[in-house]
């Protein structure tokens, strides 16, 4: 299976599970990402993980289901590289959608032995001139 479709569905499954363990799993310790929450870059798997449980310790009984629009990736030797829009929608304990969000993701995987970690991962959303804000909702005709 292609590295990134890999990586993507492992990181749809161990968000919708809240397993900080295997969402880590899926990254280099020498990661460095630049996530579009909060800090301006996070470098290595400890800051990785600390997000990671504050994100999913955040949620109580909310889930987050994770999905992924318009995949595009490519393989250069022991390089993956790909970007999709993902989407973040929490649910309730009762499965009802409670909010949603969207954004840009860009990833570059690195071979490492028979595994694929990612070594840099970067989000992002446009921000709205005239308000400063990032658009967190992707419009139809994009």
């Amino acid at each position: 299976m292609d590295p990134i479709l890999a990586t993507l569905h492992a990181y749809r499954d161990a968000v919708l599970a809240k397993d900080v363990e295997a969402f880590v799993r899926l990254y280099d310790d020498d990661l460095h990402v630049f996530d579009m929450w909060g800090d301006w870059s996070l470098r290595g798997l400890a800051a990785w993980r600390r997000m990671a449980q504050g994100w999913f310790g955040s949620l109580g009984d909310e889930c987050v289901v994770v999905s992924f629009d318009d995949i595009q990736s490519s393989i250069a030797g022991a390089i993956a590289y790909g970007h999709a829009t993902v989407t973040y929608t929490a649910q309730s304990k009762d499965g009802v959608a409670v909010r949603s969000l969207s954004n840009r993701m860009t990833l570059v995987l690195q071979r490492r032995g028979e595994d694929w970690k990612v070594v840099h991962e970067h989000t992002s959303a446009p921000i709205e001139h005239a308000t400063l804000k990032a658009v967190l909702q992707r419009p139809r005709d994009a």
